[in-house]
């Protein structure tokens, strides 16, 4: 007995690979976005409280003892003569040269550091291996090697100062000087912060965005900005703090002149040659706050940054139209 045509039922059609996968993206990223706060993940090393009691056993007895001492000796000055110290001028000549040096150093690094990161993971020439090598050589070489290189370097009788003086440019002993030394130990925070990140980024954006009428620079702004920005504000900070507390190199190059050249670190290390200790702390004290307010004020933008990248993702994510990974056939 044959079946007429209407009474069978037609089968039912299976969605393409292509609207599967989609589909099955656009909800775990919507199901990411909206419990992915409060999901247990797991852990290769188990023992959270076991491990967290030696993280801060550890950063007890390294970080906050060390930071401890130099608060409680501050203590023994009384608040009139805290406030006499570090509101002195000499003082406050070398707060602002500290501070302004390690800023310009920092700009300068992370200007210069996302482009040799660039140069580095975008372009393949020869001798790349040696110049991914020199950018580590500051973190290797000691600050005092550094500083005397840069003095044979910029010195008024140096290869490089003598031709500068003639134009009327002194680096030695100068400001000038210690911006160029903060900046030459400053280079590799941002590279090596940068570089990593930079890998990641796939070049299929940016032809996306360029076939789509997107310029260079919009690629860049729109695109790759965003994906190392946060790491190039990371870089930017490493910079600064290691700036505002060097001391081999600077003290080559620059000096010790009073008002003109003399960073704090400096000072503070004259101020324990005078057995002035509680003077020396208050210092330090002031110095320390300054760099841990301006981290703190990185690392929050960076966050921020962060989870609003996150939440755009999650949003382009959950709205991807599932018509669009379907094939045709």
């Amino acid at each position: 007995m044959s079946l007429s045509p209407s009474s069978a039922s037609p089968p039912a059609s299976l969605p393409s690979p292509g609207a599967a996968a989609a589909s099955a993206f656009a909800s775990s990223a919507s199901q990411n976005g909206r419990h992915g706060s409060s999901s247990r993940h797991f852990s290769v090393l188990p023992g959270f409280g076991l491990s967290l009691g030696f993280t801060v056993v550890y950063l007890s007895l390294i970080v906050l003892l060390s930071l401890s001492a130099v608060f409680l000796k501050t203590l023994t000055l009384t608040w009139d003569g805290f406030w006499a110290t570090v509101t002195a001028p000499r003082v406050l000549a070398s707060y602002r040269l500290s501070f302004g040096a390690s800023l310009i150093a920092a700009v300068i690094n992370a200007v210069f550091g996302l482009l040799v990161a660039w140069v580095l993971v975008r372009y393949r020439f020869p001798g790349k291996r040696l110049i991914d090598a020199l950018v580590d050589l500051p973190f290797a070489l000691p600050t005092a090697v550094a500083g005397i290189a840069l003095t044979a370097l910029f010195a008024g009788n140096g290869w490089i100062g003598q031709w500068l003086e003639l134009l009327g440019i002194k680096v030695a002993f100068t400001p000038l000087g210690v911006v160029v030394a903060l900046t030459f130990i400053g280079l590799p925070f941002v590279v090596r912060t940068v570089q990593p990140v930079l890998e990641d980024v796939e070049h299929e954006l940016e032809e996306a965005a360029a076939s789509l009428g997107a310029t260079r620079l919009q690629t860049f702004a729109r695109v790759v900005l965003p994906a190392i920005l946060p790491a190039w504000l990371t870089g930017f900070a490493l910079a600064f703090a290691r700036a505002t507390g060097e001391y081999g190199s600077v003290i080559f190059i620059a000096g010790n002149m009073p008002m003109v050249s003399e960073i704090t670190p400096l000072l503070i290390y004259s101020k324990l040659e005078q057995f002035d200790y509680a003077g020396a702390t208050a210092i330090a004290v002031v110095m320390l706050l300054l760099s841990f307010l301006m981290l703190l004020v990185v690392n929050l933008l960076q966050g921020w940054m962060r989870r609003r990248r996150d939440g755009a993702r999650v949003i382009v994510a959950s709205t991807v139209p599932v018509s669009s990974f379907s094939s045709e056939h």
